[in-house]
């Protein structure tokens, strides 16, 4: 079985801030089949995206790294920042204006998981289309993992 797959790659300095990234992918996803029929899934894959910016910038002092690849099936967002510290899912208190982005991404993704590496660790998550492929197919739930 071939696979074709297409993606695209971007670093984000500290200087720049979220929107940029915002704005790049929503520019790349415009590209994709299905993106006009699945507005929900862009903004949710954009929105995951400024979580992972935000992350990487905030907690992990380091530049983001994103790397988008669509395989046919899954929109995989892969953002590498240079801290090995793992993102951990918070409680905050009501008013408080951080620690929602671990929960954010789970909640948004359909499977997502981080990777430790020699300088620092990549967050990536899974988005499935309902209709990527035309089938019409349900939106499958996220493992979690």
């Amino acid at each position: 079985m071939a696979v074709k797959a297409m993606g695209w790659a971007h670093s984000f300095r500290i200087s720049e801030g979220v929107r940029a990234g915002r704005e790049w992918t929503r520019g790349r996803l415009e590209s994709l089949p299905w993106a006009a029929a699945e507005p929900d899934t862009v903004d949710a894959v954009v929105l995951a995206v400024s979580e992972l910016i935000t992350n990487a910038h905030i907690h992990a002092h380091s530049d983001a790294h994103l790397v988008l690849t669509w395989d046919g099936d899954c929109l995989h967002v892969s953002v590498h920042d240079e801290d090995p510290t793992l993102p951990r899912q918070r409680e905050p208190e009501p008013g408080e204006v951080s620690g929602r982005g671990v929960a954010i991404v789970r909640t948004l993704a359909d499977e997502w998981g981080i990777r430790c590496q020699r300088h620092g660790k990549t967050v990536t998550a899974c988005f499935r289309p309902a209709d990527a492929g035309g089938s019409g197919a349900d939106r499958q739930s996220g493992s979690g993992s």
